[in-house]
Order: structure tokens, then C-alpha cells, then sequence
């Protein structure tokens, strides 16, 4: 009772032809083949042409830099 027999599949099988065509089940079948095949090479391929991050700049002294902005909440009097 859970599970649908081949008989059941094959119904909804023609019944999914009937309504939609043949013609446009294999346009729907060639676009989902090609979206997938653009999604494996956008992540096979996604980190080669990424640029990398610039390094970040460390200062040792911060009261030398006028434009250095404290990252410690201060409050407002």
C-alpha cells in the first residue's frame, strides 16, 4: 500500500506524455541536460578564474593613522 507498482508509474507516464507532448518533454529533457552540465563546469571551474582575496594590512601601531577607525564600541556622552 505504500509503494506505487510499475503499473501506477506507467499510468502517470502517459498521462504526462498526453498532457505535455513529446516534443516539448524532450525540449524540457535537453535544457535540465544542459543547465547540468553548466552548473558541473561552473563549480569544476569556478576557482580558476576567481581572483584571490588581497592580503590584509596589519598595523602595529594604531595611533600613528589619523584614519584608522577603533573597532571597540564607544558610548556617547
Amino acid at each position: 500500500m505504500g509503494s506505487f507498482s510499475i503499473w501506477h508509474w506507467l499510468i502517470v507516464l502517459v498521462v504526462v506524455v498526453l498532457i505535455f507532448g513529446t516534443k516539448k518533454l524532450k525540449n524540457v529533457g535537453s535544457d535540465l541536460g544542459q543547465a547540468v552540465k553548466g552548473f558541473k563546469d561552473g563549480v569544476k571551474g569556478g576557482t580558476e578564474g576567481a581572483p584571490e582575496a588581497p592580503a590584509q594590512q596589519v598595523t602595529a601601531n594604531k595611533a600613528a593613522d589619523a584614519n584608522t577607525v577603533d573597532v571597540d564600541a564607544k558610548t556617547k556622552s
